[in-house]
């Protein structure tokens, strides 16, 4: 029902998300991170706890690897699961249970791990690492959502997405960038696109005034000098 890309951003220490699935609401449920510890896709059938017991375990020194298996190994449903992890080191880690649903693949890249299930073809993981590890030096949310519409032009899912989500944690304990399409008939991803497009140049000045908001720019509305 869903494919995902996970990434971290040697450069800058972001870490992020980019999501769609059949599925409403997938911002909600699946794209977890959390500033100077990693980023987790939690999907298939979701269980959204385990991103914080995998956040926890990182904290603990765990490699991604290392704390997926300390999470997953005996865990009840755990055959329903599919997770992808990526940490501050930019290691990779993912785990996939034997009932995951239709034609599933995870792939792991460069500071990156993507993962499907009832994709249309095996190559959409595939498709999306190689995009994120051709654009090094851009923003990490540019590259996430440029990986998740490279594997939406690879095949994507086996039927139509619905939701969409972009999420990016940085150095703050709130998140620098989190966009979603929660429904859409037509193409979620393109939403999120275009919210980016929108968001980007303005995703500064609201980190300043979270921050500094003295030294922030003003909103130019009325009553705002």
């Amino acid at each position: 029902m869903t494919f995902s890309i996970t990434g971290h951003c040697a450069r800058t220490g972001m870490f992020g998300v980019a999501i769609t699935t059949s599925s409403i609401c997938v911002g909600s449920r699946c794209p977890h991170a959390r500033a100077g510890v990693g980023a987790v896709a939690t999907q298939n059938v979701t269980d959204p706890t385990l991103a914080a017991r995998v956040f926890e375990r990182l904290e603990a020194g765990d490699s991604a690897a290392e704390a997926v298996a300390a999470v997953m190994d005996g865990r009840a449903h755990a055959d329903y699961r599919q997770l992808a992890v990526v940490d501050a080191a930019g290691r990779t880690g993912h785990f996939t249970g034997a009932h995951i649903l239709g034609t599933n693949r995870v792939v792991e890249g460069e500071h990156c791990v993507a993962a499907g299930n009832l994709l249309s073809t095996r190559e959409v993981p595939a498709a999306m690492c190689a995009t994120f590890g051709a654009h090094p030096d851009a923003h990490l949310a540019d590259r996430l959502l440029l990986g998740l519409e490279a594997g939406q032009a690879a095949g994507g899912e086996e039927g139509l997405v619905h939701s969409a989500a972009l999420l990016v944690h940085h150095e703050q304990p709130f998140a620098l960038v989190d966009l979603r399409c929660d429904w859409d008939d037509v193409d979620p991803v393109a939403v999120v696109r275009h919210l980016w497009t929108d968001y980007k140049p303005q995703m500064q000045p609201y980190l300043d005034r979270a921050v500094d908001p003295a030294a922030a720019p003003s909103y130019g509305v009325a009553g705002d000098p």
